[in-house]
């Protein structure tokens, strides 16, 4: 659901609190810089996707504001597994590269779970390695000295910061991707967390029976306007995580883009994230916060 609604939901401002985060970035980088240590997040695009293409330059324009160094892999859109595997060979021993992503979707004649199997988990910027979630499950409550995924520390820290409460709170999450509907209740079950979660999918029987009885509800299925107003309890906090393609612009040739979230909701709802606005800006500035982490572990 996009800004400027009327009803009286709180606005979760993830872009404000996106500017937050950069600016404590900015001062952690001049103190590395001042210790030698430069930060580089790397990417690897594959192909000219304009989505891809918007996408990995925005990340590079976040690395210029807060002084990382970016470094950039372009290949063809015919490039094979093995080209793939060289690039990030590469990456994982260049000593400038603190982290890199892999930018989705990949053309389907490179093994993707092959490609994001090689990267050094170290180095991994979205959290996204078997390894780094991995160890989500195997820490409940000990410390994780690791990258975390992106967007579910997003929602939680966005959450926190406008002092939803979690412990012991009953979380819908809806949707079930590895970016974010597997990764989140990992996140939230932890002990400093201690979240009761509810992950609802495809073969879920009633959804709006299990998003009634929340206090909170990721929507994260991208599916447009999938969360309706009689779906959610007065109060809840609601996070619109999804994104899909609407109906085409034929003055600019582009699709609209659709948040998981109804009309209506804001009405209803304590807590409101907008999408775009809320969730997108926080999980562009917690990749960075990955890289910076990853440089900060090192010069300890």
């Amino acid at each position: 659901m996009r800004k400027g609604w009327s009803g009286d939901a709180v606005l979760l401002d993830g872009a404000a609190r996106a500017r937050q985060l950069k600016e404590q970035m900015c001062q952690q980088v001049e103190r590395l810089h001042e210790q030698g240590i430069k930060p580089g997040l790397g990417t690897i695009l594959v192909g000219s996707d304009p989505g891809s293409v918007s996408y990995v330059a925005g990340k590079h324009r976040d690395c210029a504001e807060v002084g990382i160094e970016s470094i950039r892999v372009e290949l063809p859109e015919t490039v094979s597994t093995a080209q793939v595997l060289t690039e990030i060979e590469k990456l994982n021993e260049n000593p400038a590269c603190t982290g890199y992503i892999v930018q989705l979707p990949l053309p389907r004649q490179v093994d993707v779970n092959q490609v994001l199997e090689a990267i050094d988990p170290d180095k991994d910027a979205d959290g996204l390695h078997p390894m780094n979630l991995g160890r989500l499950v195997l820490r409940v409550k000990e410390p994780v000295n690791s990258p975390l995924p992106c967007t579910p520390r997003a929602c939680i820290d966005l959450l926190q910061q406008y002092q939803v409460p979690l412990e012991g709170a009953q979380v819908c999450v809806v949707g079930r991707g590895t970016t974010v509907g597997r990764s989140l209740p990992l996140m939230l079950t932890r002990k400093d967390i201690n979240a009761t979660v509810t992950c609802c999918h495809t073969g879920t029987r009633d959804l709006a029976a299990h998003t009634r009885e929340a206090d909170v509800i990721v929507a994260c299925a991208g599916s447009a306007g999938i969360i309706k107003p009689e779906m959610v309890k007065e109060g809840a906090a609601v996070l619109d995580v999804g994104v899909s393609r609407g109906a085409i612009n034929p003055q600019t040739g582009k699709a609209r883009l659709e948040g998981d979230v109804a009309e209506g909701v804001d009405k209803v709802a304590g807590w409101l994230s907008p999408n775009p606005g809320g969730i997108g800006p926080m999980t562009r500035a917690n990749l960075l916060l990955n890289v910076v982490e990853t440089a900060m572990r090192h010069a300890k």
